[in-house]
């Protein structure tokens, strides 16, 4: 009984840590989000600015040198794609945060129309990323297949975005941990498919890494376990994501894996418009 109550314990403990690690995300995301909005609008006074001069520049173009009017036309050429660059790459952060914010605030079990192909990639490079950031030399390839012309449906987008992202993450760690081990002629990538099939949404999230043995495939969806070292897993997604695909959104969540080759994981989820 001692040993189940210190167990509880512990629990609790960790689930405090994760409400108040969502709230502080929540805060953090909201306070990016402004200054990332100057970022994105100035580009584009900025490449406004750029084509003003270029067409001053463009009266005076007897009075200058081909030489320098070559020059110039590589800088104005090179300015318009870094501009570009930051309003792209800046769109996709705010995109990102809303998500977040998405994520945090909205409304318990809301179904919305959402482009899932959009949903699915933006939080399969989410977890990309924070690996990028977190595990050094970490590097895989990516293969997407999305269904072209696939309509919005009626999901939970805070909560399949969650489902997507811990599945992700567990591939990208799988594979990760497998290139530690340096096998020969190993090419660590992650395979990412979403399928409309009679009526159901099919999202498939499959991985060539380590694979799981029996204990782990058994004990997959236990609250708290993990097979992660201490600090890097709470031993909870798996269980959110089959209650966020089973019960949430009344679909399937399916798993296959073999131990030294991958695992493949399938949310079919019914199709609502």
């Amino acid at each position: 009984m001692e040993e189940q109550v210190e167990k509880l314990k512990e629990q609790l403990k960790k689930q405090e840590k994760l409400a108040s690690l969502g709230l502080l995300s929540a805060g953090i995301a909201h306070e990016i989000q402004n200054p990332l909005n100057f970022v994105i609008n100035f580009s584009k006074m900025s490449d406004k600015l750029l084509s003003d001069l270029t067409d001053i520049v463009e009266d005076y173009e007897d009075k200058i040198s081909e030489d320098d009017r070559e020059d110039l036309e590589d800088i104005v050429a090179d300015l318009k794609e870094n501009m570009s660059k930051i309003v792209e790459h800046g769109e996709r952060a705010i995109s990102i945060i809303r998500g977040i914010l998405l994520m945090s605030r909205g409304k318990e079990n809301e179904a919305l129309p959402t482009d899932v192909c959009h949903l699915v990639k933006e939080y399969v490079w989410l977890s990309y990323h924070a690996m990028r950031a977190n595990f050094k030399n970490f590097n895989i390839s990516i293969h997407e297949d999305y269904e072209q012309g696939l309509q919005p449906m009626m999901v939970i987008p805070q909560d399949l975005s969650r489902a997507v992202l811990n599945v992700m993450n567990n591939a990208c760690y799988a594979v990760w941990r497998k290139a530690q081990d340096n096998p020969e002629g190993y090419q660590p990538q992650v395979n990412v498919s979403v399928k409309s099939n009679s009526g159901e949404l099919v999202i498939s999230i499959a991985d060539n890494g380590e694979g799981m043995d029996e204990e782990t495939k058994q004990r997959l969806f236990e609250n708290f376990y993990t097979t992660k070292p201490a600090g890097q897993g709470t031993g909870l997604g798996m269980s959110i994501t089959r209650d966020i695909i089973e019960n949430k959104h009344g679909g399937r969540l399916t798993f296959e894996s073999t131990k030294g080759e991958g695992t493949n994981f399938t949310f079919t989820i019914p199709i609502k418009r």
